[in-house]
Formats: structure tokens, C-alpha cells, sequence
């Protein structure tokens, strides 16, 4: 047996026998959190997207060409609006996934005890299962 100095930080000394791979998931505190998200994406936020990414797609006059600093500025703002356009989007996209996968894992664990275990593994899975493989596919 070890000598105590030598056994390394008390709170450490349990490390692998423990389950690190599963969480506890309170089944209908997901189900009412995946509601809740969709319902907020699609009355507080998706009325506004077509409005708000209209107003960011305002097509500014051409720069001087003998002024290469505005060109530049302008060069980077038409970067920023992609930007800005694809994040508006993935983030109604996003949610509802985020809100599909909460309601699906549970839908799956909804048989077993109010406090169920599910595997960080099923959590990832889900996320997996969400994504179209168009979207799975790096741009190239």
C-alpha cells in the first residue's frame, strides 16, 4: 500500500470506479425544456428573421477604386453579412434540432424511472441522427 503522501489528491483517488459515461436526465424537465425552446424560437424569433435579414442584405454603392481602404472595409463587410446571414439561419436551425433531440431522447427514455440514466453516448447519437448528410459534409 501506498504511503498517504504518495496516493495523490483525496478527491481524485475514485477516478475509474465511477460511471463517468452516463448522466442523469430528468425526463420531464427535457421534454418541458424542448416545448418551451421551439415555442420560443417560432413566436419570438423566426417572425423577425425574413425583416432583420432583409435590413442586413442592403446593398451599399460600390467603393472607389482609389480609395483601397474603403475597398477593403467593403470587401470584409459583404464577408460579415454572409457571416451574419448564416448564423441568423443556423441559429432557427440550430435550436430546432436542439429542441428535436431533447424531445426524441425523452420520447426514449420516458418508459423508465423519473430520474433516468441515458449515456452521453445516446445524447451524442441523437445530435448525429439530426444532421442531414448534406449538412454532415464539410463545405468545400
Amino acid at each position: 500500500m501506498l504511503a498517504e503522501e504518495d496516493r495523490g489528491p483525496s478527491w481524485l483517488r475514485d477516478y475509474g470506479n465511477t460511471n463517468f459515461g452516463t448522466i442523469d436526465a430528468d425526463i420531464a424537465a427535457m421534454e418541458n425544456f424542448a416545448k418551451k425552446l421551439r415555442a420560443d424560437v417560432e413566436t419570438n424569433y423566426v417572425p423577425h428573421l425574413t425583416s432583420v435579414t432583409d435590413k442586413m442584405l442592403t446593398k451599399l454603392p460600390p467603393a472607389a477604386t482609389t480609395f483601397p481602404e474603403l475597398v477593403a472595409f467593403m470587401q470584409d463587410h459583404v464577408q460579415a453579412q454572409d457571416a451574419t446571414q448564416s448564423n441568423v439561419y443556423g441559429f432557427a436551425d440550430g435550436t430546432a434540432r436542439f429542441a428535436t433531440v431533447a424531445q426524441t431522447i425523452s420520447k426514449e427514455y420516458a418508459g423508465s424511472d423519473a430520474f433516468a440514466q441515458a449515456r452521453v453516448g445516446d445524447v451524442e447519437d441523437a445530435f448525429v441522427a439530426s444532421v442531414t448528410p448534406t449538412e454532415a459534409t464539410p463545405d468545400a
